[in-house]
């Protein structure tokens, strides 16, 4: 499965600073020393409808996770999955009478058209679930041929209890576990599980839905969580830098993840810190597929929204935070957009060097982007007053807004 196309990202005088992110793990600030290869894994989507903007805060989230790496002169190896078959984009499909394979191949192409509209910055490798089936087998059989899976009824599940950090990732109670996994695709009510929680790794085919020669696994299709585990240790290796998605995937994905990874390597961490993106709601509710309240970055683009406004509008708020998608919030990034791009279309300017340090300290300081679209401001307005003569300040606050937030003034 092929990415969307890359924009170039200007280099900047000097050099960034090391990230401080806040890691989920430990519930505190953790300070990120990648080797000269940055190492992110993001989990992406399932292809059942298009990008809605709580899709577009999350990777502009990690988007900007690159941009800071790449400003200390570090190369990034980023890898997204999509998850092209599972269950909702197979319901889906039969709700809206189409081939499964095609309403995949269809809102892939949307979310390839969307991410290069936002200019994010495309994964090194970005990895469909069904063309990872032939990694996603042999991990199955290698945590069945430890005893860490069990058979019921033809599927294969992973017992959690296999994990001794089984529940590190997200620090939930065993009651609050059972009940987001019943909302978020598990089955705890099934009988004869080991644990209510024990999540499947392969399902055995069933009558009508599609499915793969398994091997010794037999005919069948593989659960979500072991799909993102097979690509990222393919891809990655264990240990890598940093694991990202939205914050509805602590539990169940990215906990069982890890216990898939522990349990099939004998090594720990899977990932060196986790980092998760808040949730965007429309009229005071998340927005999800399930309920229908979603903005799709498709539709405000098509209303002649320059892509720029919409990354504005995004940053404008911690990614860490649950905030709502408004007009005035589009409204106010236009407006932003507006002035930024008059400041920096003078022929000179105020002296833009501490705009540089500010933006850099600003994200790198738990990517806080409201901060700095606050030192961009700062000096669009001295701008505006003519508050200085520097012939090269424009263009330096030019590319930093563009190395460092990806907006293309």
């Amino acid at each position: 499965m092929h990415a969307w196309p890359a924009s170039e990202v200007p280099a900047l005088p000097g050099k960034g600073r090391d990230l401080r992110i806040h890691d989920t793990v430990t519930g505190g600030p953790k300070t990120l020393t990648p080797g000269p290869v940055a190492r992110l894994y993001v989990c992406g989507i399932t292809p059942y409808d298009a990008t809605h903007m709580g899709h577009a805060a999350t990777y502009n989230a990690f988007d900007l996770v690159q941009r800071v790496w790449l400003d200390t002169k570090r190369q990034v190896h980023y890898v997204q999955n999509v998850t092209d078959v599972d269950d909702p984009l197979l319901e889906r499909a039969v709700r809206d009478g189409v081939e499964w394979t095609g309403l995949a191949e269809r809102e892939t192409a949307l979310f390839r058209e969307d991410m290069t509209a936002l200019r994010m910055i495309p994964p090194r490798d970005y990895i469909g679930a069904v063309e990872a089936i032939p990694r996603i087998i042999p991990l199955v059989e290698r945590l069945r041929d430890a005893g860490a899976a069990y058979e019921l009824e033809g599927d294969l599940y992973f017992s959690v209890e296999s994990d001794p950090h089984f529940g590190e990732v997200s620090h939930l109670d065993a009651a609050a576990m059972r009940l987001l996994s019943a909302e978020r695709g598990g089955d705890p009510e099934r009988p004869g599980k080991k644990n209510p929680l024990d999540p499947m790794l392969w399902m055995a085919a069933r009558e009508g839905e599609p499915s793969w020669d398994g091997g010794s696994l037999g005919q069948g299709r593989p659960g979500w969580h072991i799909e993102c585990v097979a690509i990222a240790l393919d891809h990655l290796g264990m240990g890598f830098d940093l694991q990202g998605g939205g914050s509805d995937l602590i539990f169940p994905h990215h906990e069982m993840g890890a216990s898939h990874a522990h349990a099939a390597t004998g090594e720990h961490p899977f990932a060196q810190a986790y980092a998760h993106a808040g949730m965007v709601a429309l009229d005071g509710e998340k927005m999800s597929k399930s309920k229908g309240n979603l903005v799709f970055v498709s539709a405000v683009r098509r209303a002649g929204v320059d892509p720029a406004a919409i990354r504005l509008a995004l940053h404008a708020h911690h990614y860490r935070a649950d905030w709502e998608w408004t007009d005035a919030t589009l409204q106010e990034a236009v407006a932003r957009l507006a002035r930024w791009r008059a400041a920096v279309s003078r022929p000179d300017g105020p002296d833009a060097s501490a705009v540089v340090e500010q933006v850099r300290a600003a994200l790198a300081d738990d990517l806080d982007a409201p901060a700095a679209l606050r030192a961009v401001d700062a000096w669009a307005r001295l701008q505006e007053t003519g508050g200085g003569t520097d012939e090269g300040a424009p263009g330096v606050v030019s590319r930093t807004v563009d190395a460092l937030l990806g907006v293309a003034l």
